[in-house]
């Protein structure tokens, strides 16, 4: 993918002041590390220089294996794309997966087939479909967990929940959709923690535990058979009935013998030991931010350790505005008149905890919003992107093709006295 510069002329001119002096700081790891950028000016400014896009020279779209839906387009249709490196064995196995959809839709909604999964024994591949004819000789291989396997629920051992069954109405017809998967290796046994959507009965996040392999079979979490984590409150699109809205994106953070979900936007909760639920709590913990004045909506919550530091991940939208005196304007804004989406960017802040406090956040990564940040197995940092195809700079009909994509892009640490993670910049930034 060529980025022409003549495009986002009009997105960089927002953050001339974002190339200041660094501090003092920034200098102490000179010569080791990469440098640390200073934060745009004022805080919530969005820093859209060429530099932090990912890049022909800093990444690339994964080859997974197509399946038969696949052969038109010629690649995987992908949202929300997750990729991780996990030893297994002695041996270092790479994973994917992501939000997907069904032939003959645009997009993953209202309905979609849920979740597959690939694996690979390098991050260059080959990446293969999850070998699942074992547990499902006649089903699409890969498919690890669908509505669909409903059927499969047996006294004591629950596949899929009622609330997260297909069901129909007169304004879309068919309903129920699985968003934003990831997939964890946690004390030897295969974990995934996903999202039902906004066109399925209840909305939330919700565990699957495998009883086998990464392929599975995995069943559901005990703390998720009459409705998804956390409490509902009133939420989302017009549409979603009262009650049925639960805290969404959820993910797993891990150390030691311990996990953690972490729920959209910043909210999270420990697993209990047996990992069939969360710990009972009276209002899930929030994480200590340093929140934008006023906050924008945020999505894709994220945790993970580097360098002895946590950072936690948000996607944020990039409005394109133009300030009082005409100049341009890039920032993390709520929605107004004048505001234009231009990036769904990965912002991050770092903490000494991983309840907090965090740091003022900074732009990561230009347009690689809702992703993960991985170790491969050389000790690389790498993070995943997909290109929104939903609205901004890769909703344009000319990129389209481009857009919805499992994307992978280097990234770099510059070092113990700035702690900060960027995208993969050119050397002579």
């Amino acid at each position: 993918m060529e980025i022409n510069r003549r495009t986002v002329l009009g997105g960089l001119a927002g953050v001339v002041g974002a190339a200041a002096l660094p501090s003092t700081a920034a200098y102490a790891d000179a010569g080791r590390y990469p440098a640390a950028w200073p934060h745009p000016e004022p805080y919530g400014a969005a820093d859209t220089r060429l530099d932090l896009w990912p890049r022909d020279d800093n990444s690339f779209v994964l080859p997974l294996e197509l399946r038969p839906r696949d052969a038109e387009l010629g690649r995987v249709w992908m949202r929300d794309t997750y990729v991780n490196c996990f030893k297994v064995n002695g041996r270092p196995l790479y994973v994917a997966t992501g939000t997907t959809r069904v032939p003959g839709l645009p997009a993953a909604g209202p309905w979609n087939d849920g979740i597959f999964v690939w694996t690979a024994p390098s991050l260059h591949g080959p990446w293969k479909l999850a070998d699942t004819t074992g547990i499902r000789p006649d089903a699409e291989r890969g498919k690890v967990w669908s509505p669909e396997f409903v059927g499969e629920n047996t006294p004591g051992r629950t596949v899929v929940a009622p609330w997260q069954e297909y069901w129909y109405d007169t304004q879309f017809g068919k309903r129920g959709q699985a968003w934003a998967p990831e997939l964890h290796y946690f004390r030897d046994t295969w974990y995934i923690v996903a999202c039902m959507g906004d066109h399925s009965r209840k909305v939330g996040s919700f565990l699957l535990i495998s009883e086998g392999g990464v392929e599975g079979p995995y069943r559901l979490a005990e703390g998720n058979l009459d409705k998804p984590f956390g409490d509902s409150f009133i939420g989302g699109p017009g549409f979603i009935l009262p009650g049925a809205y639960h805290h969404i994106d959820g993910g797993l953070y891990s150390e030691g013998d311990q996990a953690w979900l972490v729920l959209h936007n910043n909210l999270y909760a420990q697993f209990r030991d047996d990992m069939e639920d969360i710990v009972p709590t009276t209002g899930l913990p929030a994480f200590q931010q340093s929140p934008y004045t006023p906050e924008p909506y945020l999505e894709g919550a994220y945790v993970f350790k580097h360098g002895g530091k946590y950072y936690l991940l948000h996607a944020a939208w990039d409005r394109a505005s133009t300030n009082p005196d005409g100049t341009a304007r890039n920032a993390y804004d709520p929605p107004a008149p004048g505001r234009v989406q231009y990036q769904y960017d990965l912002i991050m802040a770092v903490s000494d905890h991983f309840e907090g406090p965090y740091s003022h956040r900074w732009t990561a990564g230009v347009g690689a919003g809702h992703n993960n940040i991985f170790t491969d197995a050389a000790g690389h940092l790498w993070a995943t992107f997909f290109r929104n195809p939903a609205f901004g700079y890769w909703s344009d009909l000319t990129r389209a093709g481009d857009a919805a994509v499992p994307g992978v892009v280097r990234m770099e640490w510059t070092g113990p006295s700035s702690n900060r993670i960027y995208v993969q910049r050119r050397k002579n930034a």
